[in-house]
């Protein structure tokens, strides 16, 4: 099996676009309980939208395989040494294989260079595989925050600076 390798990458590029789509249309399939449809996915595309994770207060990691999107986490810059973690996702095929904790350590060191000390996110109900990573990456819940209205639990980390 091939290496994984993670690149920072605008979300205009070809390659951070596609790994968004795949992302998204995993979210839309899951918390609509059916296959997404085009229409579906532009639709969430359109409601959160990625800009906000270029450079110099955000980040987009693409993991790739084989030329093939296998993950993404975003980070952007919330407040004074706040971040927030943003499109965290690992393919099917490449889950159980540490790309979810090696994309948040990923995140985590680019926060701490930033001088960030502490992360939050925000998680939907049903992406428990999710939750339970955050908490095994010393993540605790939070009250909410935001205005997402498909989160369900909020975490957040001080990093060791």
């Amino acid at each position: 099996m091939a290496a994984v390798t993670i690149d920072a990458l605008s979300p205009s590029d070809p390659r951070a676009e596609h790994a968004v789509l795949l992302f998204m249309t995993e979210m839309s399939s899951r918390w609509l309980g059916r296959a997404a449809t085009e229409d579906d996915v532009g639709e969430a595309l359109r409601e959160f939208p990625s800009d906000d994770l270029l450079p110099p207060d955000g980040l987009l990691l693409v993991a790739h395989r084989d030329g093939a999107a296998v993950g993404c986490a975003g980070l952007r810059r919330v407040g004074d040494g706040l971040g927030e973690v943003k499109r965290v996702w690992v393919a099917r095929g490449a889950r159980r294989q540490g790309l979810g904790r090696r994309l948040m350590a990923e995140i985590e060191r680019h926060a701490r260079e930033r001088g960030l000390r502490e992360l939050r996110l925000d998680t939907r109900g049903d992406l428990v595989e999710a939750r339970r990573l955050y908490e095994h990456l010393g993540y605790h819940e939070i009250e909410p925050f935001g205005d997402n209205p498909y989160a369900a639990h909020w975490f957040a980390k001080r990093l060791d600076c």
